[in-house]
């Protein structure tokens, strides 16, 4: 049995898959934002105020663990691929930025 299909083994109750469904939704959308947030930072580093560079470059090690997690499953983790992906992109730009401001 598919869940995406909206077909359920009957051990399982489709409204539990609902809200899961919707927890992942607004933990993705969480995540994202929590990568974002460092534009503040990167623009700190642009105008001559570099931030330390430790906690953005842990954060995009950390990023890229969870997104090779999910991309090597049996089944891709979509939701944990998309959420970390800014987390690689924005951390590296940070830490860059730190350097070359």
């Amino acid at each position: 049995m598919r869940y995406d299909t909206g077909e359920y083994p009957k051990n399982v109750d489709p409204k539990r898959v609902k809200r899961l469904k919707l927890l992942s939704k607004v933990a993705t959308i969480t995540c994202i934002s929590m990568y974002v947030s460092y534009i503040p930072q990167i623009i700190a580093n642009f105008s001559g105020n570099p931030v330390s560079p430790i906690q953005p470059l842990v954060a995009m090690i950390n990023a890229c663990l969870w997104v090779a997690y999910g991309w090597f499953k049996t089944y891709k983790d979509w939701p944990v691929i998309i959420s970390n992906l800014p987390g690689i992109v924005f951390g590296l730009v940070t830490v860059v930025t730190v350097y070359i401001h």
